[in-house]
């Protein structure tokens, strides 16, 4: 949830009420915020030891949907409609005295499309700023920036002294080098190949050159004089900035996603337009697309939607009718009335500050939080029903609590790994169709999810080399794979593993591990060469070769590179036949006749391989253990797994 500071003096003064810190956290937490600090005790601190401080501020946390109250114009408006003191706004587009004929226009070049393609823009007249006001304004474009623009990529904002351009304007895009004009800030022109240069240097801006730095053209905007008014997403022009003293202020808006900037430019415009002479009215532009259509932006009208009284009761346990709902609404900012053809229908407007609100529960929950959440009737479930675990946590636990108790110790890693962790040291290859990588890893200590427990395992005993030995541990969670097959094109397999390091291998420990866990599991241990056995485990050692002959039945055993050479086994597992008519008996029997494989693979041990534990630092040699164990959950309601 993003942070905002407001000035506790201002916020009070907009409120027209002085509040303690308890009330005013009080106040917060029934709208559904949280405050987060008050700095008033450290800034009057700050001034009895005579140092330079400002003004206390209180920090107050908001929903991350709620772009209307990233500033404190949105967070004063909201707060005073829900305490009744003011009524919801109107927000509306003035035209010029001319009419739709005299609005400013913005003509988009085709060229842009390959770049930053779409555009909004708005004018807001007779601006009335203060210094606090001024800040407030600069402010809530770098926390729309931050957010919903995810730094500039999806949305940019420009603000412009409209009375230093002169119209029409109109946005292009054009090589950098053809682009030249005086950044903001700056006294000396540049192409936009030369800003690149400059602002590499500059802490701030050069975070967002990446966005268009490897483009052939950059966007640009042009007054009818040719005079630059910003190259988004970087640098705004020094001749068009806004100061305390402008009046008349151009906001555009370039983006990468209509959504977003729909709200960007609706946010900006009418939080701000309460600072205009005529409060709440924007001046709308004319923008001539590259096709040569029009559309007038921005686009502020109400969203009109429907909800039932009887659904808000449903889900509150309230017994409301639909006109008090529609009060509780009224404190929300939502403008409502009941329909005149269903007495439990609310026909509900919906502002442009409330791009949030998509559902008829979105309407639900503002209606219950203006009733009060903690007034709400404490009532049992019409239906009762008794929780059970999914089959493979039962699973899991019965091995969790059998090598705990065995005195093991389980470990908990993230699931999420480097690439060179989960591939080349285990020296695994790569197939690009096994894991699932992360498209923007924001370090390279996460790049994919994992496919087996072991990394996680051998960190672990890498960061407690000192720890005595022997060191052993293990873990029980899901490693995924891709799976094409299913819609959300992965899926989870839950895994067990364990390593031992101690100064010898100790291969015959983690053999003992996954016996003691089968026998909890009361899966018998059978022989592989056993073909009458119903169903069992078995080991098959892990050779050179891809496959062997046993009595005439092919048996895979695939090496892990992971495991020394001669020093690995390879877990086989053979499920029990399913219960069904006598067909299928005469089948089975046909099917170990002809020594038709029906074994599974469902995991591996061994003597972890020199290399391995090289790459990991450890200076001892480990054993390891991992196996899946999903053949052996039983079946449950698909609603309750992971199973499609």
């Amino acid at each position: 949830m993003p942070t905002i500071s407001v000035d506790k003096a201002d916020l009070w003064e907009r409120l027209g009420q002085e509040f303690s810190t308890e009330e005013f956290d009080q106040l917060l937490f029934e709208y559904g915020l949280e405050l987060d600090e008050d700095t008033t005790a450290e800034v009057e601190a700050a001034i009895k030891a005579g140092l330079p401080t400002e003004r206390p501020q209180l920090k107050i946390e908001v929903p991350a949907n709620r772009y209307d109250l990233v500033c404190i114009e949105g967070i004063a408006r909201a707060l005073r409609i829900f305490l009744q003191k003011a009524e919801p706004p109107r927000y509306k587009l003035v035209y010029p005295p001319g009419g739709e004929s005299e609005l400013l226009t913005m003509t988009i070049s085709p060229e842009v499309k390959k770049v930053r393609p779409l555009f909004a823009c708005a004018i807001l007249r007779n601006v009335k700023f203060t210094p606090r006001s001024y800040a407030s304004f600069i402010d809530l474009q770098d926390k729309l920036h931050q957010n919903i623009g995810r730094r500039r990529q999806l949305v940019s904002i420009g603000t412009h002294d409209l009375d230093t351009l002169k119209a029409p304007f109109r946005y292009e895009a054009q090589p950098p080098k053809d682009i030249k004009f005086v950044p903001l800030n700056k006294d000396t022109a540049y192409t936009a190949e030369e800003l690149m240069t400059v602002y590499e240097s500059d802490k701030h801006l050069s975070r967002y050159l990446h966005i268009i730095r490897d483009s052939p053209v950059y966007p640009i905007i042009y007054d009818s004089m040719d005079r630059v008014l910003s190259m988004p997403p970087i640098i705004n022009s020094e001749h068009s900035k806004i100061t305390l003293n402008t009046r008349n202020i151009f906001i555009d808006v370039t983006a990468t996603d209509q959504t977003k900037l729909d709200i960007v430019v609706n946010i900006v415009a009418t939080l701000f337009s309460e600072y205009c002479d005529e409060q709440y009215t924007i001046e709308p532009v004319r923008i001539i697309l590259p096709d040569g259509s029009t559309r007038i932006s921005p686009d502020i009208s109400e969203r009109h939607t429907t909800a039932r009284a009887s659904y808000v009761n449903a889900c509150t346990g309230l017994n409301l009718s639909a006109s008090e709902v529609s009060t509780l609404l009224q404190r929300m900012a939502l403008r409502s009335r009941v329909s005149p053809s269903n007495p439990d229908e609310l026909l509900v407007q919906i502002p442009a500050t409330r791009p949030d609100i998509f559902h008829e529960c979105d309407i639900m929950e503002d209606a219950a939080i203006a009733y009060g959440f903690n007034k709400l009737p404490h009532k049992f479930p019409a239906t009762s029903t008794v929780a059970q675990p999914l089959a493979i946590s039962k699973l899991s636990d019965i091995v969790r609590q059998e090598w705990a108790l065995a005195g093991w110790v389980e470990v908990l890693p993230l699931i999420l790994c480097s690439h060179e962790e989960n591939f080349e040291f285990l020296n695994h290859v790569d197939d690009a169709k096994t894991a699932v990588k992360i498209a923007n890893p924001k370090s390279l200590e996460f790049q994919v999810v994992r496919t087996t427990l072991l990394p996680g395992l051998l960190k672990t005993i890498r960061e407690n080399r000192s720890h005595p030995l022997p060191i052993k541990i293990f873990e029980t969670s899901d490693v995924v794979f891709k799976d094409t097959s299913r819609e959300r094109q992965a899926r989870n397999v839950r895994h067990a593993a364990a390593v031992w390091c101690n100064k010898t291998a100790g291969f015959e420990v983690v053999h003992g591990m996954l016996n003691r866990a089968m026998k909890m599991l009361e899966i018998p241990l059978i022989g592989n060469t056993d073909q009458k056995g119903e169903t069992g485990y078995y080991i098959k050692e892990s050779s050179g070769e891809s496959s062997h002959v046993i009595h005439r039945l092919e048996v895979s055993c695939h090496p892990d590179p992971v495991y020394f050479p001669g020093r690995a086994a390879t877990i086989y597992y053979r499920p029990p036949v399913k219960a069904g008519n006598t067909l299928t008996g005469i089948k089975e029997e046909t099917k170990t006749g002809l020594h038709v494989q029906r074994d599974l693979e469902i995991g591996s041990l061994g003597i972890l391989h020199p290399t391995v534990l090289a790459n990991f630092e450890i200076g001892y040699p480990c054993s390891a253990l991992e196996f899946t164990l999903e053949p052996f959950k039983k079946n449950m309601n698909k609603i309750w797994t992971n199973d499609d």
